[in-house]
């Protein structure tokens, strides 16, 4: 990956070669975006630079053997860690899913997890960063870079690691081996320790803009201009969302899958107040995998926010194609703001026990229950 592959970004991009060219590079970067932003593109490029062996005032040369093995993910001082999930006949650490991995990004750099862990086939399961990640951390640095100037960890969505794997990075992080560098692309650096947050520098990655992902959408995928700008707008600065939504326009057909048919559904059916049509609506939520369960949730609160603007006279601000925008505005008429704050805390309460292992279908029914009551008040 080179900064050139990036559209955009070229603030950020001339940010991160002053660091390498003044020498004042951090050992342990934290790049900070939302998902389907560029933070896990601009690491790579970033890492292919750092060891170019003829680095160019503006992007690494491309041409070097260094550069050829990095575009390829093959560079032997460049190491990954992601979530990765407990599959038969797979290892737990990111070394056993590695040429997965590659084939993975090689194909986007902006995709996210739940596309990571479908490539995998892992339904019903979640993505983690298992303490044995991080022992193998310490196991790969302890060495000796073997052709380049600096060993690069790259580490995908840290917030992923439990506490005792947050913990063991944190003390590689505090004492480095010499001439290593971190890379840490994140979504929610919230989620993170706040001991890890202050080892790292931080590189704030904005989202992109409705032109950059019209133009990449026209570049990658051939799309008429009028058709890439459509998506860019829906997508709303996500390139992993706006990627999806154009695979599913040219696959068609999925729509039992898609997420607004699902929430849309669901409300409609508590509306009614049909329990017999809601427990199978529970059955069907529970027969999805863990990360679907909560991207349909986030969808869920996404349209919330989507209800409260409308709520507020600020419908001008809504990015939603007609069918969701027709509903939108149905489904405002019987809510009150007061309704649309509860069904927020409920949802995020749910998102809170999924990722605890609560059983997907208690929850759903128990908030389907209480929406039943809650939308006839």
């Amino acid at each position: 990956m080179l900064f050139s592959d990036i559209i955009g970004h070229d603030e950020t991009k001339q940010t991160l070669l002053r660091a390498v060219q003044s020498n004042h590079l951090a050992h342990a970067l934290l790049f900070d975006g939302q998902a389907g932003s560029a933070n896990l593109a601009l690491a790579l490029a970033l890492a292919t630079y750092v060891n170019c062996e003829d680095q160019q005032p503006d992007d690494a040369c491309g041409r070097c053997a260094s550069c050829i093995k990095m575009n390829k993910l093959v560079h032997p001082d460049l190491h990954f860690v992601f979530p990765v999930a407990n599959l038969a006949g797979k290892g737990k650490t990111s070394e056993a899913f590695l040429a997965d991995w590659r084939k993975f990004l090689l194909n986007s750099p902006y995709q996210i997890l739940p596309d990571w862990l479908d490539s995998l086939g892992a339904d019903n399961k979640q993505g983690n960063i298992s303490v044995e990640e991080a022992r193998n951390i310490l196991q790969k640095l302890s060495l000796k870079s073997y052709e380049g100037r600096y060993k690069i960890m790259v580490i995908w969505l840290p917030e992923y690691m439990n506490a005792a794997s947050a913990n063991a990075l944190l003390k590689v992080l505090e004492e480095p081996p010499e001439q290593t560098l971190f890379l840490l692309a994140t979504n929610q650096s919230d989620k993170l320790l706040i001991t890890i947050l202050s080892r790292t520098q931080r590189v704030s990655i904005r989202a992109f803009t409705d032109e950059e992902v019209a133009m990449y959408l026209r570049q990658q995928l051939n799309l008429a201009e009028g058709r890439a700008r459509q998506l860019a707008f829906l997508a709303d600065g996500n390139m992993a969302d706006a990627l999806t939504l154009a695979r599913t326009e040219a696959q068609e057909g999925e729509q039992a899958n898609d997420r607004h048919v699902w929430f849309a559904d669901w409300m409609r059916t508590c509306y009614r107040q049909d329990l017999i049509a809601l427990v199978k609506h529970a059955d069907q939520f529970d027969g999805y995998s863990k990360e679907k369960q909560k991207g349909l949730l986030e969808y869920g609160l996404r349209l919330c926010r989507d209800l409260f603007l409308w709520k507020q006279g600020a419908e001008a601000l809504l990015r939603l194609p007609e069918e969701e925008k027709v509903f939108v505005k149905n489904f405002s008429k019987v809510l009150s703001i007061a309704h649309i704050e509860r069904i927020i805390a409920d949802i995020n309460e749910a998102l809170y026990h999924l990722e605890r292992n609560a059983r997907a279908k208690m929850v759903v029914l128990d908030m389907s229950l209480t929406f039943t009551r809650l939308i006839r008040t």
